[in-house]
C-alpha cells in the first residue's frame, strides 16, 4: 500500500476503544497509557486526564468519548475513552465505527455488570477484536480467578487469555499496549483511492468553529483543501488538520488511511458538521458514503422552559451548539400556558437529560425550569384516529380512547443470586414480565424482564440498588411497545387545568399521584385573597382535592365593643368581596413552586448511582 511521504504506515496504525461498566476503571488506566507512552509528562498529569468538563471530574464518570494518539514501540495506537453509563450507550457505538479493536474492561472485586454485557455485544456486532482485561487486581476484594473464568465463558476464550492490570499502580499496563500491538488488526483501506473519512464527533469552538472529529477510511485529506460533506453537500476548505496527542497537534502531512484525528474548517453553523456523515475530497469526491451508525431514538422526553422568558433565543443557540457535541439530543420549540415558550427536548435517559440540563446552565448561563419526564405514547380513538403523545398536553381530551400503547424495554439485571427475590418483587410492581433467568455462576444471577419504559425512568434503579445493597446492575434496550391501561391526570387550580403539572400513569397509579401532586402544591403556592382549591381530576372525574385557605383581613379590628349587628355587617360585606375576587381573580403561582414540583433532580440523581 503506498502512502504519502512522511504519512504514517497504516500497518504500523492500531485503532481500539476501552469499555466498560461505569466506575470500572476506564479513565484511570487510560491516565496510565498516557503516561507510559510518555504523551503526558508527571509536571501535567491529572486523575481522568481524558475527563475535560467540570461534571465528568465533579461526578467521575464519562460523558463524552475522547480520542487520544499514543506512540508505542514503533506503532501509533488511536485509543478512544468511552463512557459507560446506559444512557450515553450511543457514544460507544460511534466509538466502535473508528476501531477494530476494543479493550473489554472488568473491576475484578465486582466482575461483570449489565452495561459491560451491553458493550460488549455491541463490539462483537462491529466486528471488533475483543481482549478481555480484568482491573484493580491490587485491591484486598479482588477475585482475578473468578472472574477470568466468568469472562472466558463469555467471550468463548481460555482464564488464562484474559489479562490483569491495575489501572492505579500500573501492573500489567505495559504488556497490555504490545498485546494491543500483536492482536489488534491494522486498519485496511485504499490510499489511491478517492478520500474517505468518518465523523465520529464534533465540537464547538468558540474562536474557531466546529472542530470536527474524522477516523480516514480510504484516501488522504491535508491542509487547504477543499473537502465536501456528503449528506449536506457543503464544501469547505480545510484551515488545519492534525493529529490529538492529547492536545491537538496539527499535521502539515494531513491525514492517512486508518489514522484519527480532527479537522477545522472555520465554519460556525453547527448544522453542517453531523456526526455520522462522510467527509470527501471536492476535486475527487467519492462514489458512495461510508456507512454511518442508526441515529438513536429518543427514550425520554422533557420540555425545557427559561425562567426568564427573554433568555428563549440564547435557549435555542445553546440546544444548536450542545446538539453538535451531543449528536443524540434532538428538540422542537413548544409552548406552554403556564410556563410560557420553550423546547421540548428527547433524551437517551434520565442521566442524560440531568447532564443536558446542567451543561446548558454551566456552558450557556442560562436559568431553567423542566418538566417532569415522559415517554412516547400512541393513542388510538375509536373513530380510528391516531395521536402520538410527547407531551401530557397532547393527550386526547375529545372522543373516546380505544387503545394506548406505551414503549417497553428489555431489561437485564445482573445480581447475586440471594437477591433474586427481591428484585422480582420490585419488577413485577412495575409491571414487568419475567422473560428468563441464567446463573452465570453459583452466586450469580442474570434476570430478564420487560418492562414499560415509563416505569424505569423514575426511580426504578434507586429501588434496585437500595434492596440489593448496592450489588445489581441494570442495562435496557428497546422493545417496542405494548398497550397498556393509561390515563392523564390533570391538575386544576380554581377548575382550570395546569397544563405543566399534568402527567400520563397507569389507571392504578392516577390517584397516588393526584394525591401527592395536590398536598405538594397545596404547601408551595402562597395564601390568596379567596380560597383556592386544587384538584386531581381524570377526564371530568375529580379524585383528590386539598383547599388553600384565603389570608383573611381582620375587618373587625376597628370595632370594640358595640353591637353584634355591625360587626356581622362587615364580615358579610367582606365575604361578598371575597366572592366577587374569586370569580374574577386568577391563582398566583410563583416560579419557584414550578421548580420545586416540576424538579426531577431527585429521580434523576437516583439514576446515575
Amino acid at each position: 500500500m503506498r502512502t504519502q511521504p512522511g504519512q504514517t504506515d497504516p500497518a504500523l496504525i492500531r485503532n481500539f476503544c476501552i469499555i466498560a461498566h461505569i466506575d470500572h476503571g476506564k479513565s484511570t488506566l487510560a491516565d496510565r497509557m498516557l503516561q507510559i507512552t510518555g504523551v503526558v509528562d508527571d509536571r501535567s498529569m491529572r486523575a481522568q486526564y481524558l475527563d475535560r468538563m467540570d461534571i465528568e471530574r465533579e461526578r467521575g464518570i464519562t460523558i463524552k468519548s475522547q480520542a487520544v494518539r499514543l506512540p508505542w514501540d514503533g506503532h501509533v495506537l488511536n485509543m478512544i475513552d468511552t463512557p459507560g453509563h446506559v444512557d450515553f450507550t450511543y457514544e460507544v457505538s460511534r466509538s466502535l465505527q473508528a476501531c477494530e479493536g476494543a479493550i473489554l474492561l472488568v473491576d475484578a472485586a465486582q466482575g461483570i455488570e449489565a452495561q459491560t454485557l451491553a458493550n460488549l455485544y455491541l463490539a462483537m456486532n462491529a466486528d471488533l477484536h475483543i481482549i478481555p482485561v480484568l482491573n484493580k487486581i491490587d485491591l484486598p476484594a479482588a477475585q482475578p480467578e473468578k472472574f477470568a473464568e466468568e469472562l472466558a465463558g463469555l467471550i468463548g476464550c481460555e482464564p488464562s487469555d484474559v489479562l490483569r492490570v491495575s489501572g492505579k499502580t500500573g501492573e500489567g499496563v505495559r504488556e497490555l499496549l504490545d498485546h494491543v500491538v500483536a492482536s489488534v488488526p491494522a486498519p485496511v483501506g485504499k490510499a489511491d483511492a478517492a478520500a474517505r473519512a468518518l465523523i465520529f464527533d464534533s465540537v464547538y469552538d468558540t474562536y474557531r468553529g466546529v472542530v470536527t472529529y474524522v477516523r480516514v477510511i480510504d484516501g488522504h485529506l491535508s491542509k487547504r483543501e477543499r473537502i465536501l460533506m456528503m449528506s449536506t453537500s457543503a464544501t469547505h476548505e480545510t484551515l488545519e488538520i492534525g493529529v490529538i496527542s492529547p492536545e491537538p497537534k496539527p499535521s502539515e502531512l494531513g491525514l492517512g488511511v486508518g489514522e484519527v484525528g480532527y479537522l477545522i474548517t472555520g465554519v460556525k453553523d453547527v448544522r453542517q458538521s453531523r456526526v455520522g456523515d462522510t467527509v470527501t475530497s471536492a476535486a475527487k469526491p467519492a462514489g458512495e458514503m461510508l456507512a454511518g451508525y442508526e441515529h438513536p431514538k429518543p427514550m425520554v422526553f422533557s420540555g425545557l422552559y427559561p425562567i426568564d422568558g427573554d433568555e428563549y433565543p440564547e435557549l435555542r443557540e445553546a440546544l444548536d451548539k450542545l446538539q453538535l457535541n451531543d449528536a443524540a439530543l434532538v428538540y422542537e420549540p413548544e409552548t406552554s400556558a403556564a410556563l410560557g415558550f420553550g423546547f421540548r427536548v428527547g433524551f437517551l435517559g434520565l442521566l442524560h437529560m440531568e447532564i443536558v440540563r446542567e451543561r446548558l446552565e454551566r456552558e450557556f448561563g442560562l436559568s431553567l425550569i423542566s418538566t417532569a419526564p415522559n415517554v412516547v405514547y400512541r393513542v388510538i380513538m375509536e373513530d380510528g384516529s391516531e395521536h402520538t403523545v410527547t407531551n401530557p398536553s397532547e393527550f386526547p381530551s375529545g372522543g373516546k380512547i380505544a387503545q394506548v400503547f406505551e414503549p417497553v424495554t428489555k431489561s437485564t439485571i445482573l445480581a447475586p443470586a440471594e437477591f433474586i427475590g427481591a428484585i422480582m418483587e420490585i419488577c413485577q410492581g412495575r409491571r414487568g414480565q419475567l422473560k428468563g433467568m441464567d446463573y452465570l455462576s453459583e452466586d450469580r444471577v442474570e434476570i430478564r424482564y420487560e418492562l414499560p419504559l415509563g416505569e424505569i425512568i423514575f426511580d426504578f434503579f434507586d429501588q434496585l440498588k437500595s434492596r440489593t445493597r448496592g450489588y445489581a446492575s441494570l442495562d435496557y434496550e428497546p422493545a417496542g411497545e405494548a398497550e397498556a391501561d393509561l390515563v392523564k391526570v390533570d391538575i386544576l387550580l380554581q377548575g382550570e387545568a395546569v397544563d405543566a403539572f399534568s402527567a400520563i400513569v397507569h389507571k392504578d397509579k392516577a390517584y397516588g399521584y393526584g394525591v401527592d401532586m395536590a398536598k405538594k402544591l397545596r404547601e408551595l403556592i402562597p395564601r390568596q385573597q379567596f380560597e383556592v382549591p386544587i384538584q386531581a381530576a381524570i377526564g371530568a372525574r375529580v379524585i383528590a382535592r386539598e383547599n388553600i385557605r384565603a389570608i383573611r383581613k381582620d375587618v373587625l379590628a376597628k370595632c370594640y365593643g358595640g353591637d353584634i349587628s355591625r360587626k356581622r355587617k362587615l364580615l358579610e360585606k367582606q365575604k361578598e368581596g371575597k366572592k366577587r375576587m374569586k370569580m374574577v381573580g386568577r391563582v398566583e403561582v410563583p416560579q419557584e413552586a414550578f421548580v420545586a414540583a416540576l424538579s426531577t433532580d431527585s429521580s434523576a440523581d437516583k439514576s446515575k448511582r
